[in-house]
């Protein structure tokens, strides 16, 4: 069976856009029972403390888009999606902070949908931003 990677890249947009908005409805469609985000900072959040934590206003993201090409990898039923992201985003009364991530979703095609299981959100320092433009 091929993939089609246009659908597994507008999946990761409509992902990531009903996490700015936040339509809860439609980020609890697109994300697995068994999710698992890890941070930047390194901690692990089930679907249940990443999801909560939006809809409770303590997490705002303001910006979440990539900031590069969204590569895909796929198979019939897993689809990896790897791209360099940009975000803004208020935790509790903090102020917002912007951060750019290598950003790493793993989906699986789960009753005819592909739902992300696993995120992983890489921080690039502004130091490596930079070694890597001026090694171009």
């Amino acid at each position: 069976m091929t993939v089609d990677v246009t659908i597994v890249r507008d999946t990761e947009r409509r992902r990531l856009w009903s996490l700015v908005q936040p339509d809860l409805a439609t980020a609890e469609f697109l994300h697995a029972d068994d999710y698992q985000l890890i941070t930047p900072n390194g901690y692990a959040l089930t679907k249940e403390d990443y999801l909560g934590s939006i809809a409770s206003g303590q997490l705002r993201y303001q910006v979440f888009e990539p900031a590069s090409e969204i590569m895909v990898r796929a198979s019939s039923q897993i689809a990896l999606v790897r791209y360099k992201a940009k975000i803004s985003v208020q935790t509790d009364n903090e102020p917002a902070r912007s951060i750019l991530c290598w950003h790493t979703d793993s989906y699986e095609l789960q009753g005819g949908h592909w739902r992300a299981v696993w995120s992983q959100a890489t921080l690039i320092s502004p130091a490596a931003e930079a070694e890597q433009l001026d090694s171009r």
